[in-house]
């Protein structure tokens, strides 16, 4: 049995918050640029130009790359044979969470209460956390902060058996049509099909954890999320104010799902795909 002490997994949760903000992805960045380098609409040239020199700029002076810094998602995956002391794993990642977010000088975007009062909790907390149990004695954290400009814009269709692959082309098409350039484009899709509802939804915030060069390794859904690339980039969105490059890439994931359903979750995320990756 190996031992983790909390106050490092509150520590690394802190950097790894400073460095998501700041730190685009290379694979977005290199993204971003394959997208400049096919747009055809002059307007939309300018736009990614923009897009790109606010990621450089970003990076280079450790500054947020939007200001709307996100609400925290954090995937943990904890091994058996591991021992966290001096500390509860979800009050470690909240601490984390809250040191990062303050001494970043990150927007702190949560309230406490949703509907009523609605009042900031001055820190960020707390964030969404979902864990997983696998074998080994380490930690896999991955934290994936989500603005919600394009939060808001997601969406969950329950379909049945008998819509098919069209069904689902349909019900992720409608999604996307309705949000429009509103999400700030070129976006990044996240599909989950299968599972409940709830289920479906959280696969398709892990399918935005994949590299975007990297394509679902059975042949169907690779094939799918290829047609629905070229499906949203002929829409004409763009990037914000029209053109080709509407979405950099459409990553799915399935899970088990009842006989009589098949639920699918879009989750949308802006050109900001955020995330950061530590195993301790």
């Amino acid at each position: 049995m190996r031992e983790l002490n909390a106050k490092e997994i509150t520590e690394n949760v802190a950097e790894m918050c400073m460095e998501a903000a700041y730190y685009l992805p290379n694979d977005v960045y290199e993204g971003l640029k394959k997208g400049r380098a096919t747009e055809e609409s002059p307007v939309g040239k300018v736009v990614l130009d923009q897009i790109i020199s606010n990621a450089e700029i970003a990076r280079a002076e450790d500054r947020p790359y939007c200001q709307d810094t996100g609400m925290t998602i954090v995937f943990a995956e904890i091994g058996q044979d591991l021992h966290i002391t001096d500390g509860l794993l979800e009050d470690a990642i909240n601490e984390g969470i809250a040191k990062g977010y303050t001494d970043g000088y990150l927007r702190k975007s949560v309230v406490a209460e949703p509907l009523f009062n609605r009042k900031n909790t001055q820190n960020n907390t707390p964030g969404v956390i979902y864990t997983k149990i696998v074998k080994g004695d380490k930690i896999d954290i991955t934290i994936a902060p989500k603005g919600f400009g394009s939060e808001n814009k997601s969406g969950v269709k329950m379909l049945v058996p008998a819509d098919g692959v069209e069904g689902v082309k349909k019900a992720v098409m409608d999604i996307i049509r309705h949000a429009g350039p509103n999400p700030c484009p070129p976006m990044v899709v996240g599909i989950g099909i299968g599972g409940t509802m709830d289920q479906a939804a959280l696969l398709s915030k892990k399918a935005l954890t994949r590299s975007i060069d990297e394509r679902h390794p059975m042949p169907e859904y690779a094939k799918l999320e290829n047609e629905l690339l070229e499906e949203i980039n002929k829409t004409g969105i763009g990037p914000q104010l029209g053109g080709t490059t509407t979405v950099l890439a459409v990553n799915i994931e399935w899970g088990a799902t009842h006989i009589a359903g098949v639920p699918v979750a879009v989750t949308i995320c802006c050109h900001a795909l955020r995330h950061a990756h530590r195993v301790l």
